[in-house]
């Protein structure tokens, strides 16, 4: 790794719903620089294993505002374990997204990163055309959960002998809280989700808050990355891409859990939107490529297809 995570300008939080979202600001909203707004992934884990993109807020750099933020029911942002699952919805994290843009007055002119949930987010906003919506990269994301599950069956069936037979016999038996499954699930995170091991801090904390509190993530998702039996197992939005009309970077790893089966929606169906494959990466580029990670979204950022 060759990056440092820059300290915030402001951090804050804004009224939402039933509780509040918080955020995290680095660099200067007033420089006249197009913010990044980053989303982040789960659905329910944080903004911190996103932190390496603070980078793109460095003064002797690119000098772009970065908005970082916690989604409701997560991380920093009020918590609800009580609420009954129906709450967690799409549309629920666009209207929050939409309350924040608002709040900070960013509205009229944001570039939007979204990864793997956060990505799908992203499209998902994307396909409503903000007006002011400037540039959007969708990174590790999957552009139709039952594509992801297919693409994830493949990948657990080349896992190393019996690791696939024992992830099947905890979701059988519904005991994916079991130390034996959660081993199992390692020898695919480590593959297919951070090569770099161990973990970078941010990430590790990312998992270990999903871990303290998986209500958003249990509900939507599921127990694991391979095991979608959550609400949004059905999700796709395949069918509206072709409506996105601002400029769009994909992004996703060789070794990715996003495997071109979940992807290529994007690229194929989004006008004049470009794939950038990062070789040596699986889910996370930002924290496994960094240098060339930023390099490409910020060249993207400026103009450049």
């Amino acid at each position: 790794m060759s990056y440092e995570i820059l300290p915030p300008a402001r951090e804050g939080r804004v009224p939402f719903s039933e509780g509040q979202t918080w955020y995290r600001i680095t660099g200067n909203l007033e420089s006249g620089v197009t913010p990044l707004v980053v989303a982040h992934g789960g659905p329910g884990a944080t903004h911190q294993y996103l932190l390496s993109l603070t980078a793109f807020a460095d003064p002797d750099g690119p000098a772009r505002p970065v908005i970082h933020y916690d989604q409701l029911g997560c991380g920093n942002s009020t918590h609800l374990p009580g609420a009954d699952p129906s709450y967690w919805t799409v549309d629920l994290f666009l209207a929050e997204l939409d309350n924040l843009l608002g709040h900070l007055g960013v509205a009229d002119d944001y570039h939007l990163l979204g990864q793997s949930w956060g990505g799908m987010l992203a499209a998902e906003h994307a396909v409503r055309r903000p007006a002011g919506l400037k540039r959007l990269v969708i990174s590790n994301s999957p552009a139709s959960m039952p594509l992801w599950s297919e693409a994830a069956a493949g990948l657990r069936a080349d896992l190393p002998p019996g690791v696939d037979t024992t992830l099947r016999i905890h979701e059988d038996a519904r005991t994916t809280d079991s130390p034996e499954y959660a081993a199992a699930m390692k020898v695919f995170y480590d593959r297919h989700v951070c090569r770099v091991v161990p973990n970078p801090p941010e990430v590790a904390a990312a998992f270990a808050s999903i871990e303290k509190n998986p209500t958003v993530y249990h509900t939507m998702n599921g127990p694991s990355e391979f095991h979608v039996v959550g609400s949004l197992r059905s999700w796709s939005v395949v069918d509206r891409l072709p409506r996105i009309d601002v400029p769009v970077l994909v992004i996703s790893g060789a070794y990715d859990e996003a495997q071109p089966v979940c992807v290529a929606p994007y690229a194929e169906l989004i006008p004049g939107a470009r794939w950038e494959v990062f070789e040596k990466s699986s889910h996370l580029p930002n924290v496994e490529e960094p240098d060339r990670y930023v390099a490409v979204v910020e060249s993207f950022l400026r103009g450049g297809r």
